[in-house]
């Protein structure tokens, strides 16, 4: 089983995402975090393979706490691969930075939030 640990902040969102991985492949076992405090703990306590984060312009969900969550997954369970989910569209600077930190290796992937949740598994399945 590939344990996945979804922390977004629409939980419409969160839900569509696990239904959609669930969907994809049985072998995904997904866990949604209730709060960011909460995500780290939670990715520990799961064994998580993969941390998938929303990020956004307001304070609990912006990058650098997400890059804060990123380091605390990372020491603990370094072989976590981390994505990060930005709407494209109403936050373009923020999704170029998201996609500098794609280039600079500090995650693993990165998705906009526009795109279908076929194409959103199959990423996550290639991870």
């Amino acid at each position: 089983m590939r344990r996945v640990v979804v922390d977004m902040q629409n939980a419409l969102f969160a839900d569509a995402i696990a239904t959609a991985l669930r969907n994809f492949d049985s072998d995904f076992e997904v866990y949604q975090s209730e709060s960011p405090a909460k995500t780290t703990d939670m990715c520990a306590f799961t064994e998580a393979n993969i941390l998938i984060m929303e990020v956004t312009a307001y304070t609990s969900w912006k990058l650098e706490g997400r890059m804060e969550i990123r380091n605390e997954v990372k020491a603990q369970s370094p072989g976590c691969k981390i994505v990060l989910v930005v709407d494209e569209n109403t936050e373009k600077k923020l999704a170029d930075k998201v996609r500098q930190a794609k280039k600079d290796g500090l995650i693993d992937s990165f998705i906009y939030g526009s795109v279908s949740s076929t194409y959103l598994s199959a990423v996550i399945d290639a991870l």
